[in-house]
């Protein structure tokens, strides 16, 4: 199997890390996080087949492009079940919360549901599911070999926030420490804001923890 390239966009007024996983031999990809004002994204993904969308959790921010781009590609969309119902909800979703961002997001449910310990096949590699919550209840971490994509939980040099619904900061903790932290330090962490780190660098240097 080629290695596959990772491509980071940075997307809307939030500056949201959307990641492209691709296969280039074979014009294949899949999708984390499509999130708002996604034209960049778009437009990259042209002659690309979109295999799936995987989100982390279904805040404003990390979900803009959902809908565009599951109707564009006709690809199918997993999330956690503890928020299945946050697609179809702008009060669960926050795009309610700061209407100066945008309208209203709302879109179909998720095809599949992810659920900790899963295993994914996509792009002839393997994505392992692990449930990481604290920001919100259904946080998900994918892990692609020596890459883990951790949405909103674990940033450089800081962690996610826990003071909107369904944020708890000691499920937050046990999500980085008991999840995370026991990678190996060569682990590089893609996080849902901000330049990507590795696991012993935040281990060894993050204030938070």
């Amino acid at each position: 199997m080629n290695k596959l390239l990772v491509e980071t966009f940075t997307l809307g007024p939030l500056a949201t890390n959307a990641y492209l996983i691709s296969e280039p031999t074979e014009n294949k990809a899949i999708i984390i996080d499509p999130g708002m004002q996604p034209q960049s994204l778009i437009e990259r993904i042209t002659d690309l087949q979109i295999e799936a969308i995987l989100l982390t959790h279904a805040h404003l921010d990390h979900i803009g492009g959902v809908d565009e781009i599951r109707k564009l590609k006709k690809c199918p969309v997993y999330l956690h079940s503890l928020e299945s119902k946050w697609l179809t909800d702008p009060e669960l979703n926050g795009s309610t919360r700061w209407p100066e961002l945008g309208a209203p997001i709302y879109t179909d449910p998720a095809e599949f549901t992810l659920e900790e310990g899963q295993t994914l096949h996509f792009l002839g590699a393997e994505f392992k599911v692990f449930h990481t919550p604290g920001h919100s209840p259904g946080s998900v971490s994918f892990l692609l070999e020596d890459d883990i994509f951790s949405g909103d939980v674990l940033f450089q040099h800081s962690m996610g926030r826990t003071d909107l619904p369904g944020g708890n900061s000691e499920q937050l903790y046990e999500s980085i420490y008991e999840k995370l932290f026991v990678l190996e330090d060569k682990v590089k962490v893609h996080p849902g804001h901000g330049p990507s780190t590795t696991i012993g660098h935040e281990r060894e240097h993050n204030p938070f923890l």
